[in-house]
């Protein structure tokens, strides 16, 4: 049972949720593991990446099985993280560290839990598709009409395409243009079907790496970092409140080929809530894993 609610965050926050709150929300199942929550809310906040919402939404689903009362609520980058410092929301699964959310974290993360990696292997950089004949950021020259297409402004790896523009004396002439994650993806099938040069701010668990067939280009100067994991962040005093909730994202753990498979499934037009929940089902080893310790077996 899917329902919407609006609640407020103090300063902007509150502006924010006004736009963006959204609510997946489960009466008691039959189960047995309606108990566990006992109808107790949680919100986890996230930011409108592909990979965001597919992670929140299959852990939001895992919870709402136990019987929470479950809300997930968009944001914007800055205010997801402000929002579970402040206690505002209740935890999150999008923090990409070191480098992605690095700033973030400097600022915010002596006020948070953080649960540790719940996905390996993350990774950023510029991104082209396999057939333009340039193979390293250092090789560009004036591709794609010297643009590189970003997404949403504030986004980690939209920073790291505007330092590289400054790491590199090749890109001296190009811009990063932003948008959002949705525009960035149609500018790129739209490329793609042609056969035209584009190179993207890209990011990996990602759908569009199983769509099409792209390349990341090599990065001699860093400026993208190294591989990256996504963490949980959770609100300080949430183990003290509801600790079997805790306990499940303390456990939540997967690997990109589950986290692509869902984001797939949405990339073709499942509704996010509908993908997460048949990825649930399919996967109740994994989910097993995640709530051991709060179920009886």
């Amino acid at each position: 049972m899917k329902t919407f609610k609006r609640f407020g965050l103090t300063t902007g926050i509150a502006a924010s949720l006004l736009l963006a709150a959204c609510s997946n929300s489960s009466e008691n199942t039959d189960n047995g593991e309606s108990a566990v929550g006992d109808g107790q809310e949680i919100t986890l906040s996230y930011v409108a990446w592909d990979t965001e919402i597919a992670s929140t939404n299959v852990i939001g689903a895992v919870l709402e099985d136990l019987g929470y009362d479950v809300t997930l609520t968009q944001l914007d980058n800055a205010i997801m993280w402000e929002s579970v410092a402040t206690g505002e929301a209740d935890a999150m699964v999008g923090a990409w560290l070191p480098g992605t959310h690095g700033a973030q974290y400097e600022k915010y993360g002596d006020q948070l839990d953080n649960l540790g990696t719940n996905l390996e292997g993350a990774k950023i950089g510029l991104t082209v598709p396999s057939y333009m004949d340039v193979d390293s950021i250092a090789d560009l020259t004036n591709e794609a009409d010297q643009v590189i297409t970003g997404i949403e402004p504030g986004a980690g790896v939209v920073a790291a395409a505007e330092r590289a523009v400054e790491d590199y004396s090749n890109l001296n002439d190009w811009e990063v243009q932003t948008s959002s994650s949705g525009a960035m993806t149609t500018a790129l099938g739209q490329a793609y079907n042609n056969e035209e040069p584009i190179v993207i701010t890209g990011w990996s668990p990602h759908w569009m790496f199983q769509s099409y067939d792209l390349k990341y280009l090599e990065d001699p100067e860093g400026s993208f970092g190294e591989a990256e994991s996504i963490n949980t962040m959770a609100r300080q005093g949430l183990k003290d409140d509801m600790p079997e909730a805790y306990q499940v994202l303390d456990q939540f753990n997967w690997e990109p080929a589950d986290l692509e498979e869902v984001m797939l499934a949405v990339s073709e037009g499942d509704d996010p809530e509908d993908a997460a929940e048949e990825w649930v089902d399919n996967h109740q080893d994994k989910v097993a894993e995640w709530t051991k310790g709060v179920i009886e077996e």
